[in-house]
């Protein structure tokens, strides 16, 4: 049944105004990840340019630098400054009404690793030339390891793209970026995100130490006053999307306070944690990621940079 429901209500032309929103804002993320500036302002930035043309987000600004490949997003006060070194992951998505953009695109500030985003941008362009009815995700796997190994690059086996439902950004199939020997076919009308990741590291991302984003589980009973207020924020703001801990400081802006009712929130089963997912060979990770609606004879593209 899940493969079918899909297809009656895509609102194209709402999608398309997320798509296309999404679109803006990592351009604009993009022109101002600069070496020098600090994570923070280019987080609050480019989540402000979304919210002030009305709206949401699908999710907070990922900006993973060189061996974190996805899931980073800067903390509460954080003073943290992009480097002439760092290869960044810009991961964002605008949100209207349960539909969610999703789009990545990969800045190099050192100008060393060109061929490595090329790599991605070309495997992300193959997956898209095979996107259709019919094919089965392993296929678009294949293809983009193809393209990958040839430029001398390994995919990371354990990331891949996704199906999206309103609501929902990690739903229904998963395209893998290497031929996983899965022979689930794409559908007419599925909305998908394909986003290879490359890398010169061991092709595996692992769970990191660090956790900035989350997501509302269940409310649950909990005992301090500080988790309390911060859970009924969740539950009143962010009870489908992801959130950002930065997000909530406006109920409690003391840095220690704030996070240790984050800590018991997870504890208690309230909010599920999304840790930064960092390459296990330590290698540099480019990533490239397009949003389209699955077609007859193609696909129809949301969004893609």
């Amino acid at each position: 049944m899940e493969g079918h429901e899909h297809t009656h209500e895509l609102d194209i032309g709402k999608m398309k105004l997320v798509g296309s929103a999404t679109i803006e804002a990592l351009r604009y993320a993009k022109s101002i990840t600069k070496p020098g500036e600090r994570l923070l302002d280019v987080a609050e930035k480019s989540e402000r340019f979304l919210r002030d043309r009305g709206f949401d987000l699908a999710f907070p600004i990922n900006l993973s630098i060189g061996s974190d490949a996805a899931h980073y997003t800067p903390s509460y006060m954080e003073d943290r400054v992009f480097t002439a070194e760092d290869v960044v992951k810009l991961d964002f998505g605008a949100a209207k009404d349960g539909i969610l953009g999703d789009c990545a695109v990969t800045v190099d500030l050192s100008g060393k690793h060109l061929k490595m985003v090329e790599a991605a941008e070309k495997a992300l362009d193959g997956a898209i030339s095979m996107a259709k009815a019919g094919v089965k995700v392993r296929e678009i796997g294949r293809e983009i390891n193809r393209v990958v190994s040839a430029a001398g690059f390994r995919p990371i086996q354990n990331l891949g793209g996704h199906g999206i439902e309103s609501g929902d950004l990690h739903t229904g199939a998963f395209v893998p970026n290497f031929d996983n020997g899965d022979d689930t076919e794409l559908e007419e009308g599925m909305v998908i995100a394909i986003e290879p990741f490359v890398t010169d590291g061991r092709g595996v991302v692992s769970e990191g130490g660090s956790c900035e984003i989350y997501d509302f589980v269940s409310d649950v009973q909990i005992r301090s006053r500080d988790a309390r207020d911060i859970l009924a924020e969740i539950m009143g703001k962010y009870p489908s999307e992801p959130f950002a801990v930065r997000w909530l400081s406006n109920v409690i802006n003391s840095k220690f306070r704030l996070y240790a009712a984050i800590s018991e929130l997870v504890k208690a089963g309230a909010i599920n944690p999304y840790p930064v997912l960092t390459e296990l060979g330590g290698g540099t990770v480019a990533q490239a990621e397009a949003e389209m609606v699955v077609q007859k004879g193609g696909c129809e593209i949301i969004a893609k940079v």
